[in-house]
């Protein structure tokens, strides 16, 4: 059970995936072992948190339409970020979950723009 009753994720802004991979690629190319690691912030969201977060940053009132969990979903995934941490020394710059959705946000506004723009020249 979780505290809304909406699965938990641990969502992860893209710049800090970013910079967990760039990690990654200098501790290869130092010479350093392959590693699994998990990436993420080591807590987690409900989806109901989510798209309140959606709400509060696009100004848009989302319809949700609610349904059980399916069959075989846990109630919690939530990263153990431990070892990425502690070997290539990787830190969230942030875990802002309404920093999360609004750089989703202008990305999507972008290429909707990218593609409009498209279609009226093409």
């Amino acid at each position: 059970p979780t505290p809304d009753g909406t699965c938990v994720r641990d969502y992860v802004h893209v710049d800090d995936l970013a910079a967990a991979h760039v990690l990654a690629l200098h501790h290869l190319v130092g010479g350093g072992e392959p590693l699994i690691a998990n990436c993420g912030y080591g807590h987690g969201f409900s989806v109901r948190e989510v798209i309140e977060a959606v709400r509060r940053v696009t100004g848009i009132d989302i319809p949700v339409q609610s349904g059980p969990r399916r069959p075989g979903d846990p109630a919690v995934l939530v990263a153990d970020n431990r070892r990425l941490c502690r070997t290539l020394g990787w830190r969230p710059a942030g875990n802002s979950l309404d920093a999360i959705v609004g750089s989703a946000w202008r990305f999507e506004q972008a290429l909707q723009s990218l593609r409009g723009g498209l279609a009226k020249t093409g």
